[in-house]
């Protein structure tokens, strides 16, 4: 079987060009959502790859569970996921559809942790570094994880900028290593 993300690429590129042509990118964030924690519940997941339940008997059942959640579109996406045996993909179409809709967007989820909660100020002075770092727009996640003593780690996609004490002392320990 072919990997998920290999899977799941059509499908968030072509609900991308919906959302892109429709001008409703949130509408359809919020229905890949649903669709992905749907299939995901632990009540439903097993329900995927039970061999007495048809795709037919899957696809009423989701469909009439979460279509006032998801609209004419969003329940005929549902349906297509289901015959095509695509389900277990959702939470990676959504993910791919969101990297698609950022890029479209000038957008860029970042995630920063921090060893110590930091100040609005601050907050705000690191955010347009980011800003200005990436060259678009960035929507931020604060975390806090005290195991980095002191610093911070600023996620970006690809992009992994640490600028925290403990990696600093592994870095040392490795090179005293040698």
């Amino acid at each position: 079987m072919a990997d998920i993300t290999t899977l799941a690429r059509p499908y968030a590129k072509a609900v991308f060009e919906l959302a892109r042509d429709s001008g409703k990118f949130a509408d359809w964030s919020g229905v890949l959502k649903t669709i992905a924690d749907a299939v995901t519940a632990p009540q439903v997941a097993p329900l995927l790859s039970h061999p007495a339940l048809t795709r037919a008997d899957l696809a009423a059942a989701l469909t009439q569970t979460l279509a006032s959640k998801l609209g004419a579109e969003g329940t005929a996406l549902l349906k297509l996921l289901v015959e095509n045996g695509r389900l277990v993909a959702a939470a990676s179409i959504a993910q791919q559809y969101e990297q698609l809709r950022a890029e479209a967007e000038a957008r860029a989820d970042v995630e920063i942790t921090t060893a110590v909660p930091v100040v609005d100020s601050q907050q705000q002075q690191l955010a347009g570094a980011v800003k200005k770092r990436l060259g678009r727009e960035v929507v931020i996640a604060w975390g806090v994880d005290e195991s980095l003593i002191a610093g911070a780690v600023i996620r970006a996609g690809d992009l992994v900028i640490d600028g925290s004490v403990k990696s600093e002392l592994e870095r040392l320990e490795t090179a005293l290593a040698r």
